[in-house]
């Protein structure tokens, strides 16, 4: 883990340099922090919240 401190001249400059570090990082790395945070934020509003997939379809396909 880099522990680096930076200093920005302006919020976007973070931003940006944000933006970049998770391009950076492999399709799989970035849908893994998206799910530990999907799961830290139902935590938040239900701290009893142990469900580690979803309860119903988000998308559903229909074939030709």
């Amino acid at each position: 883990m880099d522990k680096t401190i930076r200093i920005f001249e302006s919020q976007a400059d973070m931003k940006a340099e944000e933006y970049r570090y998770w391009q950076s990082r492999p399709v799989q790395e970035r849908m893994d922090a998206v799910a530990e945070l999907t799961i830290a934020a139902y935590k938040m509003k239900d701290p009893k919240f142990n469900v580690q997939r979803l309860d119903r379809t988000l998308v559903a396909l229909k074939r030709r």
